[in-house]
């Protein structure tokens, strides 16, 4: 059983095979054992990101551990996951629009036992080593950007570079409003706002949040689809890079999946799943 339903699986396939250059064999008797297919690689990274198991776990007589290791550094760089997910947007765009004149941001903070260049003591988990992602999404929900962190970094402090990440999705309209939590409520976050032309619905510490929820939930559920990825809710890789890759490509896997679902009640396909995903 695929660790992800083939309406999600397969387009995402299409997307990456073209992606992916022509492999040059540099031998120079030529390659004495058989190059593992694309394919087998991709299928074994994606349950590497859903079940969020080690590579040894996944690998087995038709592509090892060392094998799933090289080829994601291959992957990463050629950029290959953060392209994925600009053409998932770009698609999501043409079929929906995203809704742009309202974002969200937020961070969500995760373990990561193993340590590295993004971890840090968690304040909420007895100061063991974690993991902060700030997400950046729309009025609907759909991921736009992802910045990894200290888990010990305040989210207020990550603003600025997420409201940055936006900006490889294209040109946002005039004056967008940013919706966020009361752990933004301080003068340099209005500040970053005001830098980028961009208005800020602030939550007032103090109140509960409840009362203040406003437009910003999105972003909470957001963090939960992500959460739903082993990868990301236990991550024990401990270079950054390689923690972008496993951010992108999982954002890439939760937009096609909303795209998915809302292209099952407007259009026909032949590969059209029997019920909504």
């Amino acid at each position: 059983m695929p660790a992800l339903p083939s309406s999600i699986l397969e387009p995402l396939w299409v997307q990456v095979s073209a992606l992916l250059p022509a492999h040059q064999d540099t031998h120079p008797l030529g390659c004495h054992r058989p190059r593992i297919a694309d394919r087998v690689v991709f299928d074994k990274l994606i349950q590497v990101l859903v079940f969020g198991c080690g590579y040894r776990r996944i690998a087995d007589h038709t592509c090892s551990a060392t094998t799933l290791r090289r080829r994601r550094d291959e992957w990463i760089a050629t950029g290959l996951a953060e392209q994925l997910h600009l053409l998932v947007l770009a698609a999501y765009e043409r079929l929906f629009a995203l809704e742009l004149e309202h974002l969200a941001v937020d961070g969500c903070t995760t373990k990561a036992p193993c340590g590295g260049q993004t971890a840090g003591p968690s304040p909420v988990d007895r100061r063991k080593q974690g993991l902060k992602r700030s997400v950046a999404v729309e009025a609907g929900g759909i991921p736009l950007a992802a910045v990894s962190s200290l888990a010990n970094r305040r989210d207020d402090g990550l603003l600025a570079a997420t409201l940055d990440a936006i900006a490889v999705v294209g040109p946002l309209p005039a004056w967008p409003v940013v919706h966020l939590d009361a752990g933004y409520d301080y003068r340099p976050c209005r500040q970053v706002l005001a830098e980028r032309e961009m208005a800020g619905e602030i939550a007032t510490r103090g109140k509960p949040a409840p009362i203040q929820a406003g437009r910003r939930w999105v972003v909470e559920r957001t963090h939960a689809w992500g959460n739903q990825y082993g990868k990301l809710r236990w991550c024990t890789e401990r270079r950054r890079r390689v923690v972008e890759f496993w951010l992108a490509l999982a954002n890439a896997a939760m937009v096609l999946g909303r795209l998915v679902r809302r292209a099952w009640t407007c259009y026909r396909w032949d590969s059209r799943p029997r019920r909504r995903p």
